[in-house]
Formats: C-alpha cells, sequence, structure tokens
C-alpha cells in the first residue's frame, strides 16, 4: 500500500485544481446566458444544490472505502466488480478526455494573454503540449509538492476574483441597472430553459470528487476526504454562485449588458479591465491561463492513478500498475497517459477536427472533449448514488431511512443532467463518442469473466487491508 502522507487541505486542493475555479468562472457563464437572460446566478443556485445531493453519496461511502479508484472501489465494494469495473472505465474516460481539453484550453488563454497584450498567436497543439510535458514531469513528483502548486494557483485566482467582486458590489454593479436581486428570480424564464442551462451549471463541478482518488495517499482518509469533498463543494459552491451575481450584475442585466456578457472571449478579464484597470484584467486572464494548467495537472494525475488501480486489478499491462519508490506516483501511466493527450491535441490542431461552430480551434476541442469527459462521469455519478442504496442494504454504511432520499434525488438530478445532453445530439456528437465509451466498458465487464473475478477478490484485499491500517491508526 501507497504511503499516508496526505493532509486535508493537500487533498481538497486536488479536487479544487481538476475543477479549475478559475477556468470555469472565466468561460461557463456565457454558454446559458442566451437561454436564461438574466437569471444565470439562478441556474448557478439550482446547480449547487443539484450536485451537493450528488456529493453526498461520495460523502457517505468514502466515510467507509478509500482507495486510489475512487467511484471504481466504492461502486464495486457495495454493488459488485462487474458495476465498479463500469465506474472505473467511465472515470478512466472522464479524467483522460479532461487531461485532453485542458490542455487545449490551456492553448486558448495563452493566446488570448498574448493577444491582450498585443502579440501574435501560438498553434494550441505546441502550447498543450508543452502543458501536457511538464505536468507528467511534476505528475513524477511527490504528491504534496504538486498540491501545494494547485492550491497556489488556485488561490491567486480565487483572490483575484474577490476583489473583482468587492469592486463590482462597491461600484453598486453596471450604471445601467445596478444591484439587481432580480437575477435569483425565474420570472420570465421557462422551466425547459431553466433546466437546460442547470445541465452546463451542473457540470462546472466535475471533477469534485478528485480527492476521492488520494485515499490511499491521505492521513486518517476516513475523517479527512469526506471533509475534503464537502469542503470542495461548499467552497466553490458558494463561489459560483457570488461570481456569477457579480458578473452578471457587473455586465448589466439589460439587453445591452446581456449581450456584452454572452459575447465575452473572457469575462474576468473583461470586467476586470471596466471595473479595475488594464493591468488587473490581464492578472485575471494570467489566472485562467494557470487554472487551465492546474486543472490539467489534477486530471493527469486522477487518470494515472485510476489507470493504476485498474492495472493493478488485471486490466491492462502490469507495468501500468508499477509505483515510483522515492515519490509514490504512477511513473509509467503518467507519461503514456500524457503521450495520448499529446497525440490528439496534436491531431485535432493540424487537422481543425473537431469543428464546433465557435470559430476558435481550441476552443471547439476543449468544448467537444469536455463535455465527452463530463457525460462519462455522470455515470460514475450515477452508480455511486445508487451504491448508497446497496451498502446501506447490505449494512456495509448506515444510513438514516430520511437520508436516502438525498441520493435518491441525486440520481434523479443526473437521469435529467444525461438527457438534456443526449436529446438534441446528431451524428459524431460528443455525449453520443461518452456513452459509446461507457458501453464499451459494460461490454468488457459482462463478458471478461476473469477479469471481475480478479477485480472482485483484489477489492476485497485492498479494502481489506485499508480496513487494517485504520484500525492501527485508530488505536
Amino acid at each position: 500500500m501507497t504511503k499516508r502522507k496526505l493532509k486535508l487541505w493537500e487533498a481538497l486542493a486536488l479536487s479544487l485544481g481538476l475543477m479549475g475555479p478559475t477556468l470555469a468562472m472565466s468561460g461557463n457563464g456565457q454558454g446559458i446566458v442566451g437561454t436564461v437572460g438574466k437569471s444565470v446566478p439562478l441556474v448557478f443556485l439550482l446547480g449547487f444544490i443539484g450536485v451537493s445531493m450528488v456529493a453526498y453519496g461520495f460523502i457517505k461511502l468514502t466515510q467507509r472505502y478509500n482507495h486510489a479508484g475512487s467511484a471504481y472501489a466504492l461502486v464495486g465494494a457495495t454493488i459488485g466488480p462487474r458495476a465498479g469495473f463500469v465506474a472505473g472505465f467511465a472515470l478512466l474516460g472522464t479524467y483522460s478526455f479532461f487531461l485532453i481539453c485542458t490542455a487545449a484550453v490551456f492553448g486558448a488563454f495563452v493566446n488570448a494573454l498574448l493577444g491582450h497584450w498585443s502579440a501574435g498567436a501560438i498553434g494550441f497543439g505546441i502550447s498543450a503540449l508543452v502543458c501536457l510535458v511538464v505536468n507528467a514531469y511534476l505528475n513524477t513528483r511527490d504528491t504534496s509538492q504538486i498540491s501545494r502548486l494547485l492550491l497556489a494557483v488556485e488561490g491567486i485566482g480565487i483572490a483575484g476574483m474577490l476583489i473583482l467582486i468587492v469592486v463590482i458590489f462597491g461600484h453598486g454593479g453596471a450604471d445601467s441597472t445596478g444591484f439587481d436581486l432580480s437575477v435569483f428570480s425565474p420570472k420570465g424564464v421557462s422551466v425547459n430553459s431553466v433546466l437546460a442551462a442547470v445541465v452546463a451549471a451542473f457540470l462546472s463541478w466535475a471533477g469534485f470528487e478528485g480527492c476521492a482518488s488520494l485515499g490511499e495517499e491521505t492521513d486518517d482518509p476516513r475523517r479527512n476526504i469526506p471533509r475534503a469533498l464537502f469542503g470542495s463543494v461548499l467552497i466553490t459552491g458558494v463561489l459560483f454562485v457570488v461570481v456569477m451575481f457579480a458578473q452578471t450584475i457587473g455586465f448589466g442585466t439589460d439587453a445591452e449588458g446581456l449581450a456584452a456578457f454572452q459575447g465575452s472571449g473572457n469575462t474576468l478579464g473583461d470586467l476586470g479591465d471596466n471595473y479595475i484597470a488594464g493591468w488587473f484584467g490581464t492578472l485575471l486572464i494570467v489566472t485562467a491561463v494557470l487554472s487551465a494548467f492546474a486543472s490539467n495537472l489534477s486530471s493527469v494525475a486522477a487518470a494515472a492513478r485510476l489507470m493504476m488501480a485498474l492495472a493493478r486489478d488485471g486490466f491492462g499491462p502490469k507495468m501500468l500498475s508499477e509505483v515510483d519508490a522515492v515519490h509514490h506516483a504512477p511513473r509509467n501511466a503518467v507519461w503514456i497517459l500524457s503521450a495520448v493527450g499529446i497525440l490528439v491535441n496534436l491531431v485535432s490542431w493540424l487537422t481543425g477536427w473537431p469543428d464546433m461552430g465557435t470559430g476558435d480551434a481550441a476552443i471547439d476541442s476543449y468544448f467537444f472533449f469536455a463535455v465527452v469527459g463530463s457525460v462519462c462521469l455522470l455515470f460514475a455519478y450515477l452508480l455511486v448514488e445508487i451504491a448508497v442504496f446497496a451498502a446501506d442494504r447490505r449494512g456495509l454504511i448506515s444510513v438514516r431511512p430520511a437520508e436516502l432520499i438525498v441520493p435518491g434525488v441525486g440520481a434523479v438530478l443526473i437521469l435529467i443532467v444525461i438527457f438534456y445532453n443526449v436529446k438534441d445530439a446528431s451524428g459524431f456528437a460528443p455525449a453520443y463518442v461518452a456513452i459509446a465509451w461507457v458501453v464499451v466498458g459494460g461490454i468488457i465487464a459482462t463478458t471478461a469473466q476473469g477479469l471481475t473475478t480478479r477485480i472482485g477478490a483484489s477489492l476485497a484485499r485492498e479494502l481489506d487491508a485499508a480496513d487494517e491500517g485504520h484500525s492501527e491508526l485508530a488505536g
């Protein structure tokens, strides 16, 4: 077993880095303005409520189980090895597609920064290559050093956002519309529009469960991992709602302001320019670049640990299960996944595929692979919610009957999110790619009897060992 050494804040840092709050707040609001108008903050408030219900399942299960495979182990230990493999395979797709898309958006933000300096652009494939090579190296170093870097990067971005919020609030919002609290009212917006928009907001929290993959490396994981999960959702939930409120009133809630919001290439940078100074807008764009870098760093870390866990249980070459004796990092998995990410980004850059209609090749690539990864993640989330019921029924955890409403509602919300991702999809849509990935995982789990037998036996050994370790620490 890997030596436990990470503290609570270091596990929290991985989840924050994977979500990339600065990245999300720089570009996730524009896409829903056209659907709900000024009610963007309301949509994010509803998204916060929804993701909190999903987080409940992870919190309850990680109070009992901790494993590098995250949902792979949580589902496998409660529902069974076949379902566990499907959850793990879905998560592997999630983190793998995330490491591709975050490298692409890193390139997009680098070019936005160069544009702010009136400099030329760099092909996003080149920027993505540099990003992935550097992050692969960092991920073969000590995990605590990576966590410190993640916390520092997102700390700068969050501090910049807080300063901007204070200034916008102090100014009273846009001169034309002021401090408009009606943004939290659903009046004038259809239920269908709100539900469609909540889909996009909900996915802004994708990756909050990333710290669960560090269960084997964290001090007192049955206490600290649930706390890190709760903290990551609470911190980003409050932050996202407040920042989206500040951005909406900052641009203005009239037609002109909403058009400026929707058309902004980097909302934090534009508002920083308008409310403080050009240098502050540049600083916020820099933090967006760093947030994309940090999110990529976390994606590589999470993907490599999950690949290591699957290979350790017999899925994939044994070399992928090897852990560096000095830094306790899955070095081979890190480099192989990073190489795949580099290849995909270079192909995307050179061919111009996928074309999502944004006019920016890097943003097109980011959007396509982010949706693929997010839909894969929803299937893993759904299995975790079901796992709470299975664990309670088997007496593996203790849940009050009234509390089961929470994962039940969470499961329904996930199904709604999946529905809104596929109902209008056609052709080679990212949602269909994600579903195909999950179906392949299901086929493997169903047909590879030997694999699922090994997974079941391996999970039992590893979780028993974790139980013994926990008992020794408690004693």
